[in-house]
């Protein structure tokens, strides 16, 4: 696409915010659309499929949020003079196309959106058909933002494919693709990096453990824990396992009291055998895989380690790669934890819940990337562009 100049990018998300906050009712009735057509039990699915205003409000805020920031283009990332005369710049450039598949969420069709646009690069948003009334409004909205100030509505695509349609797609694309990002489960990323011929940037599943320290203030544990497992089940950054060393002060009480708090919260425990010692009305985890597993429900294994090497072990074998903590007032620990943890996000003494663009300072996100190329972490705007080599000479040649 066109490079575009940044007053021109930042009127169109102008537009769109203000046709966000004006269409307010056809969005809620186009959402309230769907969510009566949705037909699983699958809570998180449905938390993440319904807008309201506060969800409106967000979107308005990713837009403005991203208007706000520095073009990404062209931002020289090295300058260099060579003994031989030549100038070499190193410059941050578009990717092209990305294409975004992901499910329920109709505020990625915004933030995906947003962000891809002022990075120059066209967007194919492949939502979920649960999704597919407010999708389509939301990307009439863009279109309108984009003729409003008579740029073409290519920029931004909605891409209404079936399975068999997407795997075609993925295999030999329509069109020049660059970049894909599947933000789902691992079915979809499994299928996505199958049939995909071009770069494939995964969002991988959240699966994210909390190791508690022998050194852990205790009251500080539980409030993390709990918020970091109940405040939003359907996020990517909720938490699933928890981990408490054996050596901890008064071990027992502790278990007692953290499965109390849980319980509390109505969460559903499952306990190994160091675990179930204490609590033995609690079910026994009897397959390891469940230890990969991401809930997306009030649901949480407990096990117990001797150490935090054994956490570190367990935490890199089965977690997502997403988020891990540790609660701990040992310095030499934490450092050693948040060092060896194989994760894109590690914490101490902190809840899993601020792996998140905006909670991180990065602002709108296209999703959280769990692959180590070429970026790791949350996919703000500033990594929504690649790098090119420019040089300049004065008739030089090679000798």
């Amino acid at each position: 696409m066109k490079l575009l100049d940044i007053t021109t990018k930042n009127n169109v998300l102008e537009s769109m915010a203000t046709l966000l906050d004006k269409h307010r009712e056809a969005i809620l009735t186009a959402n309230k659309k769907d969510v009566a057509a949705f037909q699983k039990e699958d809570q998180a699915m449905l938390d993440r499929l319904i807008v309201n205003h506060q969800k409106i409000d967000g979107m308005i805020q990713a837009i403005n949020e991203v208007k706000a920031q520095e073009d990404p283009v062209n931002q020289i990332i090295s300058h260099k003079n060579l003994d031989n005369g030549l100038q070499v710049t190193n410059k941050t450039a578009p990717f092209g196309t990305i294409m975004i598949i992901y499910e329920s969420r109709p505020d990625v069709t915004i933030e995906a959106a947003v962000l891809a646009f002022k990075a120059n690069n066209k967007i194919l948003l492949k939502g979920g058909k649960e999704a597919i009334k407010s999708n389509l409004i939301l990307v009439d909205l863009w279109h309108k933002a984009l003729t409003e100030n008579n740029l073409s509505t290519n920029y931004i695509k909605l891409m209404q494919l079936n399975r068999t349609e997407t795997q075609a797609f993925l295999k030999n694309p329509s069109e020049p693709l660059d970049l894909i990002v599947p933000r789902g489960g691992e079915r979809l990323i499994n299928f996505v990096k199958e049939h995909a011929t071009c770069a494939v940037l995964v969002s991988g599943r959240g699966n994210n453990f909390l190791y508690v320290d022998a050194h852990a203030d205790w009251q500080k544990t539980l409030t993390v824990i709990i918020n970091a497992k109940t405040d939003k089940i359907s996020a990517c950054n909720a938490l699933d396992k928890i981990l408490i060393n054996k050596n901890i002060e008064n071990f027992e009480l502790k278990v007692k009291e953290l499965q109390a708090v849980l319980r509390e919260k109505k969460v559903t425990i499952l306990v190994d055998e160091d675990i179930q010692k204490v609590l033995a009305d609690q079910p026994l985890i009897t397959d390891a895989s469940i230890w990969q597993q991401e809930f997306l429900e009030l649901k949480c294994c407990i096990g117990a380690v001797d150490n935090v090497a054994q956490a570190i072990t367990m935490i890199n074998q089965f977690s997502g790669g997403h988020s891990a903590s540790i609660m701990t007032t040992n310095t030499e620990n934490a450092n050693n934890f948040m060092e060896q943890v194989d994760c894109a996000a590690v914490y101490k003494n902190a809840s899993t819940r601020f792996t998140d663009g905006g909670q991180l300072g990065v602002g709108a996100e296209l999703a959280i990337s769990t692959d180590k190329l070429h970026h790791r972490g949350p996919l703000g705007l500033k990594e929504l562009v690649t790098n090119k080599y420019y040089i300049i000479g004065e008739g030089h040649i090679r000798n």
